[in-house]
Order: structure tokens, then C-alpha cells, then sequence
């Protein structure tokens, strides 16, 4: 027999899927298993299944923000958090915790809708929820990154032998964000079980990902009939995905591709095995690629070693003459050189420079104030630059976006970069 909890969280279920205004994550919240258990926590995920504090259930009196602490735990689940967070958890999980915390709150905050004819509010922030306005529309990605700046002492370097700097003593607990401290200690807090979505393979998380996208495309059938509307950070997620990787390769071989052109001066020697003579054919050299990426702050060594490997692949089956690296924020800093000696260990041999504002414009006004001439030209930037971009380059150009989809390059193609 159900408890009084466990009935409550039952209800809350039911007329979330019902509301138009959460009927899109009805299909995650059938995934997995729902608990109520007894324990001194508040809630959490580990990226499909959610449990529920008994206690802390008794201390939440109104149902519209036991509605809001279900749907928070189901949004972790719909975003995926979990498994495509990986990197941000495994480097600093609190901070992972906050930047996943800001997302969903500010999904459930601009729920405005209520029950039935009521005044009730479908959802509301539970006390203690996380929420600044700063955020809203914003990637955990994008958020993380932001609470990193604001938060330097938290990237303290690990002491010989030791622990890191910063998780001794309760500071560690203590985060800025957007000038207000939190005290992550809180109980209050949910929390985030990754011990789960570590162990995963690529394929099983490819397979989580396919279960969450029909989840969600599910709910948005039954959202449809019943008149929401999808925020955009989960169309985002039901857009189909272009792998950049297959984009990047593309790209660079055929604006690359050398003219076949046949010559007397060599003869085709398989042929004159059988006493026939014929031209040989000779591909041109192909010439200089650029790669300008953006060291505003924003993307970190992971995505640049990611992007670097992949580029390392295409030399290999083009091999430029050169390849120019140009290291760029509000001006160009520097270059390196590389060669097809140099191609295997690119990613090592990177050095950045910068790390200031953002003018992707300077790239352009190097390009041409040096008079260099490329094949073609590959900019990595996380997409929040000036806007009004001036590109004066003609050749063709690919921009690598990691982070503002809404950024519309003023020539070239576009595909965004997603870290698995």
C-alpha cells in the first residue's frame, strides 16, 4: 500500500502529464524507476531513474512546488545531463551540480500555466532552488564555463600527494554566482548520482539517448494535442545532429581537392606492360589550410585537443603544404607552423594565446593585411562574437560553433561542435 508520499508523487505525475505545459515530458517520466525512500537527501537522478526523500517530501506543504521538484529531476533527465555532462562532472561535480541546477530551474520558472481553472501554479521552484535570470536560454555547457571565471579558486592546481586546494575545509562548499554566494551544503539541494552514467559505454549511451530522444518526441505528439509549446532547449534536442566530425572532413577535401592533370612527361607505366602507351597523371600540391580558434576563455583545451585530433585525420588524407594556426580574441596573437612532419602530434605542439574579449573580425584583417592565401580557412569560436562581422576572405571558410546556435556567419558554412 502506497504511503501519503508516494501518493503525492503519483498525483504530481498525473497532472504533469496532463498540463499542456508539461505534457512534453510525460514520456521521461514513465522512463526508468520513480522511489520514494527514506534518507537525510533531498532528491535525485542518475540520469534515467529518480528517487525522492521521504522526510523532505513532508517538509514541502504546497503541491505546486512538489509538482516543480518533480519536473526538476525529470529535466535533468530529458537535457541528459548526466551522460553528456561527463566532463564537467569528472572535473569539478559541484559546480556540474549548480550549472545543471541553473538550467532546469529556468525551464520551470517561465512555466506560467495552472491547474485546470485555478489560480495554482502547475510548477513552482521548491524553497532553496537555484534560479538567476542571468541564465535563462543558456547551455550548462555556457553556464559551467561562466561559473569557472567567477569561481578561480576552484581551479586551484592539485599539491603534491594532496587533495585539491580547494576542498579543504568548508569553502568548498561556498560558490559565486553572479555576485551571490551558495552555500551548497544546503540539504535542500538535490543531487546528481553519476556513478551510473561513468560505467557506460559509448554505445549504451548512444542507446540512452535514442530511448530519451522517443521519450520526448512521445510527449511532444501528446504536447501537440493539447496546445504547448516546446522550449527551445529541447527542440534543440530533437533536431536532427550532424556529426561535425563527418562536416569537417567534407569540408576541407573538397575545398582542397587538387586538379588531376595528365602529363607525357611520365608515362603510365601499368600500362606499358602491354605495350600501350599512355599519360600519367599528376595532382597539384595542395596548398596552406587556415585554423583560426578563438582563446577568448570560453573553450577549454578538452574541445581544442578534440578539434585537433579530428584535423590531424584530414591532413593526413590531403596533406597541405602548411597548416597556420592562428590564436585570436579582440586581435590575433600569434601563429604556428606546421608541416606534414609535424602532423601527428598537432594537438601537442599547440601553444595558445590570448584568453581576452572577442573580434573575430581581426582574423580577416590578418589574413589579408599579410596577404596569406589558403586552400581554406577553419574558425573555432564558441559563436559570441561582434555583430557586425566583417569578412573580407575568399576562400571558402567553415565555422566551428561550440556554443551560440543562434549565430549566423556572415560567409561561409556553419556546424555546431558537440562534444560526445
Amino acid at each position: 500500500m502506497k504511503d501519503k508520499q508516494e501518493s503525492r508523487i503519483k498525483r504530481a505525475h498525473i497532472m504533469l502529464m496532463k498540463h499542456q505545459q508539461t505534457a512534453l515530458y510525460s514520456g521521461v517520466m514513465l522512463m526508468g524507476n520513480t522511489e520514494v525512500v527514506d534518507g537525510s537527501f533531498s532528491a535525485y537522478t542518475d540520469g534515467v531513474n529518480k528517487k525522492y526523500c521521504r522526510q523532505f517530501l513532508e517538509g514541502i506543504k504546497e503541491d505546486s512546488k512538489l509538482r516543480g521538484l518533480v519536473l526538476h529531476e525529470n529535466l535533468h533527465v530529458a537535457l541528459k545531463q548526466m551522460p553528456r555532462g561527463r566532463d564537467m562532472w569528472k572535473e569539478d561535480a559541484k559546480l556540474a551540480n549548480v550549472a545543471a541546477d541553473l538550467v532546469v530551474n529556468d525551464i520551470i520558472v517561465n512555466i506560467t500555466g495552472c491547474v485546470d481553472k485555478t489560480t495554482e501554479r502547475i510548477v513552482e521552484l521548491p524553497d532553496g532552488g537555484l534560479h538567476d535570470a542571468k541564465y535563462s536560454n543558456w547551455s550548462m555547457h555556457e553556464i559551467y564555463n561562466d561559473l569557472k571565471k567567477q569561481n578561480p579558486q576552484r581551479q586551484q592546481p592539485k599539491p603534491q600527494g594532496g587533495e585539491p586546494q580547494d576542498s579543504k575545509g568548508q569553502d568548498d562548499d561556498k560558490i559565486n554566482v553572479n555576485g551571490k554566494q551558495y552555500d551548497l551544503s544546503d540539504p535542500r539541494l538535490d543531487e546528481h548520482d553519476m556513478a551510473g552514467t561513468e560505467e557506460l559505454s559509448a554505445d549504451e549511451i548512444k542507446e540512452l539517448d535514442g530511448k530519451i530522444d522517443r521519450a520526448l518526441r512521445e510527449g511532444g505528439i501528446l504536447a501537440g494535442r493539447v496546445g504547448g509549446n516546446i522550449p527551445r532547449s529541447i527542440s534543440d534536442l530533437l533536431q536532427p545532429q550532424i556529426d561535425w566530425r563527418e562536416e569537417l572532413a567534407e569540408f576541407v577535401l573538397s575545398a582542397t581537392k587538387g586538379s588531376d592533370e595528365f602529363t607525357w612527361r611520365k608515362m603510365n607505366k601499368r600500362q606499358m606492360a602491354n605495350d600501350i602507351y599512355m599519360p600519367s597523371v599528376e595532382n597539384e600540391t595542395v596548398g596552406e589550410i587556415i585554423v583560426a580558434i578563438d582563446t577568448s576563455g570560453s573553450i577549454g583545451s578538452a574541445e581544442i585537443t578534440e578539434f585537433a585530433t579530428e584535423l590531424v585525420a584530414i591532413c593526413n588524407a590531403c596533406t597541405p603544404e602548411q597548416v597556420r594556426v592562428l590564436w585570436w580574441d579582440t586581435k590575433v596573437h600569434g601563429e604556428q607552423m606546421f608541416t606534414e612532419k609535424d602532423y601527428g602530434n598537432l594537438a601537442g605542439l599547440l601553444k595558445p594565446l590570448g584568453g581576452g574579449g572577442t573580434h573575430v573580425s581581426s582574423v580577416s584583417e590578418y589574413i589579408v593585411k599579410n596577404g596569406i592565401r589558403a586552400e581554406c580557412v577553419l574558425v573555432f569560436t564558441d559563436g559570441y562574437v561582434e555583430g557586425n562581422v566583417k569578412w573580407e576572405i575568399t576562400s571558402p571558410t567553415l565555422w566551428m560553433i561550440t556554443q551560440n546556435r543562434s549565430f549566423t556567419p556572415p560567409v561561409g558554412k556553419s556546424v555546431m561542435f558537440n562534444r560526445d
